[in-house]
């Protein structure tokens, strides 16, 4: 079914004549976030520059603290943004589910919030919150809290005491070495954790215990040498781009059986140090090995469909890295390959490559 997009900066506005009304913000740890407006889900982040200030708030009725906005059209809205602020505003309206608190110079959340037991989203990037400032109880009595923001602060480990109802979990371009013991132990509805740019090196078996619904995990841009053997089994997508591996063994991705989409460019991988059965996962899909050091085609699954290879160092090409034998039934699904910025050319294609990939759609050389 077509879809028609229609792009409304900074949001991107998704319409389909079947399916809910969402729209998706490019923002907030790198990974969209869709709103459901037909859930009356604020259709904005912001309202900075949007709006009139004075005449919101001569206009409303409902109380509202005077560091924050209140709009009318979405009541159990309080955006309080880019104001500057040390603190968290104090007498906040029972009604609200939404607090937008991003971009302010926060260090800490204060019991204010204790009070606030309906939130839905909490958004606090760009702020600067220090771990040893955060109170356990704040964030523990956040029964309905499903979405929690807190990129490009300045904590080191994850935030104590979460609430179990947390769906998505953004803490992207922080200072998180450690993950404190059962942190994530009471999770069991988070599908979405945002954990790029930190400086974690390694995750223990009980580090990510509770984990059983996590769909997307993002560790990229940290400090890790090889890749963390206690990862959630529920993971579909796997993101551990711009880490410095030294390699991948034969046991690197066993036991995600789900595992749908692996990132992993920029982590300086050599092709000497890719065991031949790494990637042999039968339920892979995407796989990005872009902007690394290969001189070989690594051997992948028949079943992958996107394999993204550009600016390595590639320099002859293998059909057996995509089929180790050809037939009828026994042909890969590759549907696009990229090979471009290698050390190869299209001349260079051996005569049967066509037979092997018989599904692709594109091919760059």
């Amino acid at each position: 079914m077509a879809l028609l997009y229609c792009a409304v900066l900074p949001l991107l506005l998704c319409v389909s004549a079947t399916v809910p009304d969402f729209q998706v913000d490019l923002d907030y740890g790198g990974v969209p976030l869709w709103i459901d407006r037909l859930m009356g889900e604020p259709s904005v982040l912001s309202l900075h520059g949007r709006i009139n200030r004075a005449w919101y708030r001569a206009n409303n009725p409902e109380v509202c603290p005077l560091q924050c906005d209140c709009p009318i059209q979405w009541p159990t809205a309080l955006y309080c943004d880019h104001r500057g602020l040390a603190e968290i505003p104090d007498s906040l309206p029972g009604r609200m589910q939404y607090l937008f608190l991003q971009g302010n110079n926060i260090s800490s959340l204060s019991s204010v919030l204790a009070n606030a037991t309906g939130l839905r989203w909490l958004i606090l990037d760009q702020n600067q919150l220090q771990s040893d400032k955060l109170d356990k109880g704040v964030l523990q009595n956040q029964t309905q809290l499903c979405y929690l923001f807190a990129n490009h602060n300045n904590l080191s480990s994850i935030p104590s005491g979460l609430p179990a109802g947390l769906r998505q979990l953004r803490l992207a371009h922080n200072q998180i070495s450690t993950v404190n013991p059962g942190a994530f132990q009471n999770l069991r509805n988070l599908t979405l954790l945002l954990l790029q740019g930190n400086r974690l090196q390694t995750i223990t078996q009980e580090d990510l215990k509770g984990l059983i619904s996590l769909n997307l995990l993002d560790i990229s841009e940290n400090l890790f040498s090889t890749v963390p053997r206690h990862l959630p089994a529920s993971v579909q997508q796997l993101y551990l781009s711009n880490n410095t591996l030294t390699g991948l063994d034969k046991k690197s991705f066993v036991g995600f059986n789900d595992l749908k989409y692996l990132r992993l460019s920029h982590c300086s991988l050599k092709s000497l140090g890719i065991h031949q059965e790494a990637f042999n996962v039968s339920s892979l899909m995407e796989l990005d090995l872009s902007y690394n050091n290969l001189t070989l085609i690594p051997t992948v699954h028949t079943s992958l469909e996107y394999l993204y290879l550009e600016v390595n160092q590639i320099q002859e090409f293998n059909v057996t890295s995509f089929c180790r034998e050809v037939g009828p039934l026994s042909y890969s699904r590759m549907k696009i390959l990229r090979l471009d910025g290698n050390k190869m050319s299209y001349q260079q294609l051996p005569p049967d490559w066509v037979f092997c990939l018989r599904a692709l759609h594109h091919i760059y050389i």
